[in-house]
Parts: C-alpha cells; sequence; structure tokens
C-alpha cells in the first residue's frame, strides 16, 4: 500500500489537456525539413494528415485504395471513422497528391496495401504509437515544444486555419466528422485552439 502512496503520478512534469495546432510557419518548417531529408513517407504522411484532419487510428489505417483511382491519387475521398462508425470527406491538395503518389511508387503498394505500413513484423501498419513519436520528430525538428503538440495537433490544424478564415464552426465540426451540434458543451471545446 505504501508503495502506490508514493507512486509517481503518470502525467508529472507534462503538459495535459488539448494539444496546439500548428502554425502556417510551422507546417512549412516541418515540409521543408522533411523535403531536405528525403523522407518520402514521412512527408506523404504529414501532408495527408494535415488535409485528412483524421484521428490517428483512422490514418495509420488508411489503403492505398482509400486515396487512390487506378494510378491516380483522388482529390477528394472519404473515410468510415472508426470512433464514430460514419464516414467523413476531405479534398487532397495537389502537394499532398504527389507526396502520397511518390511514396505509393517508392514503396511500390498495391491497391488492398496500407499506405503507411509497418517495418515491424507485428503489425500490418504503422501503430499510432508510432505515429506519435514521428509526430514528435516532426516538431522538435521545427524548434517547437513536444510535449505542446501531438497527434491531434495535425488534426486540428487545418481545421484551425479554416475556423480563422470562415468564422463558421459547424463547418469545421463536418470537416472534423461531429454530425451534433450538442455533441459539444456551451463552451465548445473548439474555440480555445480556433482563437489566435
Amino acid at each position: 500500500m505504501e508503495s502506490y502512496e508514493h507512486r509517481e503520478p503518470w502525467n508529472k512534469g507534462k503538459l495535459v489537456g488539448q494539444k496546439a495546432p500548428l502554425k502556417p510557419k510551422d507546417i512549412w518548417a516541418i515540409r521543408i525539413h522533411l523535403q531536405n531529408g528525403h523522407q518520402v513517407r514521412d512527408l506523404a504522411l504529414f501532408n495527408l494528415a494535415i488535409d485528412s484532419k483524421l484521428r490517428g487510428c483512422d490514418l495509420v489505417a488508411l489503403r492505398v485504395r482509400d486515396v487512390t483511382h487506378g494510378s491516380q491519387v483522388l482529390s477528394r475521398t472519404a473515410v468510415v471513422q472508426r470512433k464514430t462508425q460514419r464516414p467523413v470527406q476531405f479534398e487532397l491538395t495537389e502537394p499532398t497528391r504527389t507526396t502520397v503518389a511518390t511514396w505509393i511508387e517508392k514503396a511500390k503498394l498495391k491497391p488492398e496495401d496500407f499506405l503507411f505500413p509497418s517495418r515491424l513484423h507485428r503489425s500490418p501498419h504503422v501503430f499510432t504509437r508510432q505515429y506519435a513519436r514521428i509526430v514528435e520528430q516532426w516538431v522538435t525538428a521545427a524548434g517547437l515544444d513536444p510535449s505542446a503538440y501531438g497527434t491531434h495537433s495535425m488534426r486540428r490544424t487545418k481545421a484551425t486555419l479554416i475556423y480563422k478564415r470562415t468564422k463558421n464552426l459547424r463547418a469545421v465540426q463536418l470537416l472534423l466528422g461531429h454530425s451534433k451540434l450538442d455533441y459539444l458543451p456551451r463552451r465548445t471545446m473548439y474555440r480555445p485552439f480556433l482563437t489566435p
């Protein structure tokens, strides 16, 4: 019993709660770092994470056929979210389509393959924990505090930029795959990270 009382809290010394979205300058810093390092997979993963606004578990489970038709990377697609079992649509910008196509060609992936296969035998695709470590490397390379950012930062980044431009909270909810307005408390959980 005594050892339990003196156990160190899991979150000691860590920032907990909502993770900050990336700013445009941070996005460019990470992209340049990945381009200069010729990190083809990570650049495709980063661009797709920003464009799709998917939760980490849905992002790492994407298959090639989810984002392609034949040999072409789609400009728009839809994915059923694991958490809500609801489809969410997203657009893939030209830079994302280019980097994803380059990665598919380099990795020689087939339509039924996972888009980001794991290098470990016990998982067919990158683990969400692996993805979290990759994100930590990205934000560290951009000179950011890794304790303030995480995989949810990727999900929130584009939504934040869209909200700043449009001030349309409902549009942001739809983009993130939230179907009901009453899902949010009165003081919406988005506003703290959507405001400058």
